[in-house]
């Protein structure tokens, strides 16, 4: 290489390097403007939270308690709270026949919170209205002597409705799981109103997408918008055509949720877009986690809670103590080796090892705050395998670089071709370990993820770190005499090198013959 293109590469090195460390600074300050400082640990290292769910058998009803029903109520629960991003969460089900149950802990202390989530069947269904009235109203008309039912109230769901007194919080409850082609009677959410319902037009399994928005005009503050398929759109179309030519209150469409009344919307046009909304006073976190339990379907069996528990950690602060000990212990053995075999070209190790493990103390610290990922001994143990893994990639770099200079090349010209022969290998082999990672974490479930995430995640480091800062670094150090000119302790001396002085081979050869 020229002297020029020599010296304008170790310029632009300066220049990455000073990049990244500066961009590795700026994290930092959005870490502490976060207030990410401590790690979010999991069920294993710092406990959590715990309910068991017991499916509610109505009269008649036991054979819909199969094992497929449970195992599909697992899988969509455990979808519920990683869509959360809530990681490390457990999700099993447990015993046999009719007793069995689902037992779900959760990490931290956000688990109450999403363990009253998840439990939720999630049966949405649009009712038309057919009587609306006050939660404790016990009459459908004031004028009692001349009362007349509205069209589709037969005298028993009168009755029902007479009898139901929605300012007390038990009739809140909801998890109904009513027949959806049966009339049935039902109070609001929030207590304020009770209603009489026509039997349901179109049903949550036939939503295709749920989403949380908030309402630009801030009218409506955060609702829950829902896309319909073919058949919803043509149901759903149908529905508001009718009700749109009815008095108040049969021009309302009731949209029900596990039993409960979301909102009641009059219908003023028909809506042929395959679209509604949910409003009812949202707040973000409200809005959002209904449109999560609307996006993966209603659960196939209602469920009644057992008591909710606080879960002790299974490892706790001496296994963590001594997974941070592995960890550190196993960084330092390389740094050891890296000094003893390279020498002066050791730092360039020691140095990109802590660049490395910084950067995946700040992701990990990042990410656990924005998408509540949680630190597992299982993904402590990917941590300390990518030590291993970042390690390789340097060998593969120096090694390539030292057969370069063995063909007789200058160091700063072997720094460059060196590069080019070895980031091929690099690239290969963190590809290697990224399709692993991503197998793991796509077909495995509980700490196998935990570890598959952080290996992958420390896989793309070692790629910044080789590319931004191992390689720049070798480059801006091969211009010091130090290196350059094989100084015993650079890792780039004869001995070193293993390269024998030719002259004293031939001179030994012509003196044995």
């Amino acid at each position: 290489m020229s002297a020029n293109k020599i010296a304008n590469t170790q310029s632009r090195a300066v220049r990455t390097i000073a990049i990244l460390l500066l961009t590795i600074l700026g994290f930092t300050g959005v870490a502490f403007v976060l207030g990410a400082t401590t790690f979010k640990l999991g069920l294993d290292l710092q406990g959590g939270t715990s309910v068991t769910l017991q499916p509610r058998i109505e009269q008649g009803e036991s054979g819909k308690v199969t094992a497929e029903a449970i195992d599909q109520a697992v899988e969509i629960i455990r979808q519920r709270v990683n869509s959360l991003g809530v990681a490390e969460s457990e999700v099993s089900a447990q015993g046999t026949g009719v007793n069995r149950q689902i037992v779900i802990s959760v990490p931290g202390e956000t688990g109450r919170r999403i363990v009253d989530l998840v439990g939720q069947t999630a049966e949405l269904r649009f009712r038309p209205v057919l009587a609306e009235g006050a939660a404790n109203s016990t009459t459908l008309s004031n004028d009692t002597a001349t009362a007349t039912l509205p069209p589709g109230v037969t005298p028993e769901l009168n009755t029902q409705y007479a009898a139901l007194d929605c300012t007390l919080p038990q009739n809140r409850q909801g998890g109904s799981s009513s027949n959806e082609a049966v009339a049935v009677v039902s109070c609001d959410r929030d207590g304020i109103a009770k209603y009489i319902l026509a039997p349901a037009e179109v049903l949550g399994r036939q939503v295709t997408k749920a989403s949380a928005l908030l309402d630009p005009q801030g009218a409506s503050g955060w609702y829950v918008t829902l896309d319909f398929d073919g058949e919803g759109t043509t149901k759903f179309g149908a529905m508001t055509t009718r009700l749109t030519s009815l008095p108040q209150p049969q021009n309302q469409a009731a949209i029900v949720l596990d039993g409960l009344v979301y909102s009641a919307p009059r219908i003023n046009e028909p809506i042929n877009t395959g679209t509604a909304q949910i409003t009812g006073n949202f707040t973000q976190p409200e809005a959002q986690d209904l449109s999560n339990v609307l996006k993966y379907g209603a659960l196939p069996l209602a469920f009644d809670r057992g008591e909710v528990q606080q879960v002790s950690p299974s490892l706790g602060a001496d296994q963590l103590r001594g997974g941070l000990i592995a960890g550190v212990l196993g960084l330092l053995l390389v740094i050891i080796y890296s000094m003893l075999y390279y020498r002066g070209l050791g730092l360039v190790s020691v140095g990109s090892l802590l660049v490395a493990s910084v950067m995946a103390f700040l992701s990990i610290l990042l990410l656990g705050e924005t998408i509540g990922f949680t630190l597992t001994l299982a993904g402590i143990a990917g941590v300390i395998v990518a030590i291993g893994i970042t390690a390789d990639s340097f060998i593969v770099y120096f090694e390539r670089i030292r057969d370069e200079v063995r063909e007789g090349k200058s160091l700063k010209s072997a720094v460059e071709t060196g590069w080019v022969r070895a980031r091929r290998t690099v690239i290969v082999a963190d590809a290697v370990s990224m399709i692993a990672a991503l197998m793991l974490y796509f077909f495995a479930v509980g700490g196998v993820r935990g570890f598959a995430f952080t290996l992958g995640l420390t896989t793309v480091i070692d790629l910044i770190v080789v590319f931004f800062f191992t390689k720049p670094l070798v480059t801006v150090l091969a211009r010091f005499p130090f290196y350059s000119q094989g100084h015993k302790l650079s890792g780039f001396s004869a001995k070193s090198l293993g390269v024998i002085d030719k002259t004293v081979m031939q001179s030994g050869g012509s003196n044995n013959g």
